[in-house]
């Protein structure tokens, strides 16, 4: 079972003959560690999910890139009002390493709802789940302390520490690399 199945399984509980189905839809693809699976100011016409690697979603905002989030193994990656909604992309979504990925463009997701009848529902979990996730980091950002966001995201995926720019994780945290660099000493066991 690929990761892309195993995470259409878990959260929304599909039998094994719709999830084949489903994920005939998706494509393999291969993104060059560097390479843009969307840039902002074009059209999302595909949703990709990451079967291995580590990419990034960021935008650039008063001259400095701003990083969204972090995408590992089992996330999906895609600029969703713009996919959904036709609208021109406001992320960039960039492979910091080279990246196997699972890819469904626009018109194959559509078609979904003609092969699986519970689609729609489907599609409201998926979407209900990006809205939570999203809600979840904001609440994250308006309730919890720098220190606090650091241990959260390092008892999470302490891996990235060692694989992304500590530049991006500071920004995805919303402090500044000094910040992040004294969070780590302390939680290091060191006194500034």
């Amino acid at each position: 079972m690929t990761e892309l199945e195993k995470y259409i399984h878990t959260y929304f509980g599909v039998n094994k003959e719709d999830l084949t189905k489903i994920s005939a839809f998706f494509k393999p693809m291969t993104l060059k560690k560097g390479k843009f699976f969307l840039k902002t100011g074009r059209y999302s016409d595909r949703l990709g999910f990451v079967q291995a690697g580590i990419i990034r979603e960021f935008v650039f905002m008063d001259d400095k890139e701003v990083t969204k989030w972090i995408s590992t193994k089992g996330y999906f990656v895609v600029d969703l009002s713009s996919f959904v909604f036709q609208q021109t992309a406001r992320w960039n979504i960039q492979a910091l390493t080279d990246c196997e990925l699972y890819v469904i463009d626009r018109k194959d997701y559509q078609k979904i709802g003609q092969v699986i009848p519970r689609w729609t529902e489907l599609e409201k979990l998926f979407i209900a789940k990006c809205f939570t996730v999203l809600e979840g980091r904001i609440l994250q950002h308006l309730s919890m302390t720098a220190e606090e966001r650091y241990h959260q995201l390092f008892n999470f995926n302490k891996e990235l520490f060692n694989q992304v720019p500590l530049q991006y994780l500071a920004s995805m945290l919303g402090i500044t690399p000094e910040t992040l660099s004294r969070l780590r000493k302390k939680a290091a066991g060191y006194t500034s």
